[in-house]
């Protein structure tokens, strides 16, 4: 069999780090902690919000980086093999981390991708995934407090399995019932956007399960489909300016890892005012931003959607 030069490359970092990986496992094992690696950062923020003081969570991406669009270093590919837990989100979100995920997994990591775990729907009709629906998933689950529940309950129990000292669904009901609260509040922010005007105007097709969760219609995007890597043609565009038009929407919702070119490109050809709305989808924000936790990414972004449409 021939080798890829980057898996060859793979197993060599591995092998120069193995002993050393194995030393601190056993060293953080017997001191009562625990190593969680997480792809993304709203994963790692649930992550954290479950380890505490128990352990460490290293994310993967930084602030601002599009999980579409990231490639892991050597080092992140070593702290994936070395942890006792791996959580990413699956379901093609993390394009550049597809084949060091499995080969980890192939090694013996213990990678769980939570996206396919808590009932993803599709993006055509939002409908339940089927076991082979494959890239028509619609990843972007973390924009639904519910699922977010569901993450952390996921994580608790692999951690329960991994440290079985550690009381870890006491923390798991904490995070859900912060969550809940959140939830909340996010309805009641949004309660002052009229039912007919409760349409939406996306950066690439991302707010799905946030739409549903709060009864919007999200009738376009500047970029069509699931992926901001995406290129839309002259005729998606024109098509959008058409929806914009006829809707009367007030404003286009980009996203914050991404540029705006496009989504100002649009709303200089619409007939009436059409602002530009930046929201958190595939990061959290920097300090400062309100969006520097799940939570307060989800409570920003329903301000700033209440804002522009009401």
């Amino acid at each position: 069999m021939v080798l890829s030069t980057r898996y060859v490359v793979l197993l060599v970092l591995i092998a120069l780090v193995g002993a050393a990986c194995s030393s601190n496992s056993d060293n953080d094992q017997a001191n009562g902690g625990v190593r969680v690696v997480a792809t993304t950062t709203m994963l790692g923020d649930v992550a954290r919000s479950i380890v505490g003081e128990s352990g460490t969570v290293e994310v993967l991406l930084p602030i601002g980086a599009d999980p579409h669009d990231f490639q892991p270093s050597s080092s992140q590919v070593a702290s994936i093999h070395a942890a006792d837990l791996v959580v990413a989100n699956g379901l093609g979100l993390e394009e550049g981390f597809s084949d060091v995920l499995a080969a980890a997994s192939a090694d013996g990591a213990n990678v769980i991708e939570v996206a396919v775990l808590v009932d993803p729907v599709t993006f055509e009709d939002r409908q339940p995934c089927g076991n082979d629906a494959g890239g028509s998933c619609d990843p972007h689950v973390w924009l639904d407090p519910e699922r977010d529940a569901l993450t952390a309950l996921i994580i608790g129990e692999e951690l329960a399995v991994a440290h079985p000292t550690v009381d870890w669904s006491a923390r798991v009901d904490e995070y859900a019932a912060a969550l809940a609260s959140s939830d909340r509040s996010i309805q009641r922010v949004l309660s002052v956007v009229p039912e007919d005007e409760r349409i939406l105007v996306t950066g690439h097709d991302s707010l799905g399960y946030f739409a549903d969760r709060y009864g919007f219609e999200v009738i376009g995007s500047v970029i069509p489909g699931g992926s901001a890597l995406s290129e839309p043609s002259s005729a998606d565009l024109a098509e959008l300016v058409r929806a914009i038009n006829k809707t009367g929407v007030r404003a286009i919702f980009a996203e914050t890892t991404q540029p705006t070119a496009l989504a100002s490109a649009i709303a200089s050809e619409t007939d009436h005012p059409v602002q530009i709305i930046l929201l958190y989808t595939g990061s959290l924000g920097p300090p400062g931003s309100g969006a520097e936790t799940l939570i307060g990414m989800l409570e920003t972004n329903a301000a700033r959607i209440a804002d522009g449409l009401s």
